[in-house]
């Protein structure tokens, strides 16, 4: 019965998927990039990737596929059903926001011709590979079905908690920083192997990084979700360079809230995360007496 209904969907996408996606006039210098994630991806890439690369003379679409909290086998379940489930954010390579209620991620997926689409795991499996196995591998046998051959994939990389953290799955790696990172280290790295992802967006380490300067275990705002302004700009960093292979703009742009010397910290940490992503660089920026600690 699986396979039938599995085989009844991919046929659905085949019949509608070319007249939507390919009918489309493509701008070839604007890079699209389109999330099935959740709150970790909404840190990451819906606040100030676009300005970063707006800084840069760069043109970039941003799609997020949003559901809080949502592991990959809800997304697979998902698939399957052909759901309307997601909140589509959406944000245009002039700067529009957009956000569309109830859009299934077929329909997201026809609605730009895009260059990379990213997927990552729920925060409290992030470094349980053993969870990513079963559905993993059905979304990426619906995308490569979806898309064109030209189509990337990303594995976002996400962070560690905090150590205060009193989220329920820090139980999971108990309740200790370190042996998060260090599974979630482990579990990325499988995957992209295993799965053969395109690329790695290595927000973890680069937070973890950032977390060996003055701005300490500061980084996120209930420790789990980034703080919004130096927390979001660091992940917002590690995309751009990610993308671009090139370090974030910060000297032409940065939040209204976030200092030089916090910036310059995104900047270096996001940098070294590109070059290693799987191990933790000790940074050496130094806070002015002026600079606060952020909260």
């Amino acid at each position: 019965m699986y396979k039938i209904k599995y085989l009844l969907t991919i046929l659905f996408i085949g019949l509608t998927s070319l007249s939507v996606v390919y009918g489309q006039s493509v701008n070839n210098d604007t890079l699209r990039v389109l999330a099935i994630g959740n709150s970790f991806s909404e840190d990451a890439i819906e606040q100030y990737l676009h300005e970063l690369a707006d800084a840069a003379g760069k043109k970039i679409v941003i799609g997020n596929l949003y559901i809080g909290g949502a592991p990959l086998s809800l997304h697979w379940e998902n698939i399957q059903g052909n759901k309307e489930a997601y909140r589509y954010r959406k944000i245009t390579a002039d700067g529009l926001k957009s956000t569309h209620e109830q859009v299934s991620i077929l329909t997201a997926l026809q609605n730009e011709p895009w260059d990379y689409v990213s997927l990552q795991q729920a925060s409290p499996l992030s470094g349980k590979f053993d969870t990513y196995v079963e559905p993993l591998t059905g979304i990426k046998h619906f995308l490569d079905s979806v898309n064109g051959p030209d189509v990337k994939y990303i594995w976002h990389q996400t962070w560690a908690y905090a150590p205060n953290s009193t989220h329920a799955g820090f139980a999971n790696y108990g309740k200790n920083q370190q042996q998060m990172y260090q599974a979630i280290m482990k579990a990325s790295a499988h995957a992209k192997k295993t799965f053969h992802f395109d690329l790695l967006v290595p927000s973890g380490t680069a937070i973890q990084n950032a977390r060996t300067t003055f701005l300490g275990d500061n980084l996120t705002r209930d420790g789990y979700h980034l703080n919004l302004h130096i927390g979001r700009f660091i992940a917002a960093c590690t995309w751009f360079e990610s993308f671009f292979d090139e370090e974030a703009p910060t000297d032409r742009y940065r939040p209204e809230k976030v200092t030089q010397e916090e910036a310059e910290v995104a900047k270096q940490a996001a940098h070294a995360a590109v070059k290693r992503p799987f191990k933790v660089t000790k940074l050496k920026v130094r806070a002015s007496r002026n600079t606060p600690v952020p909260m």
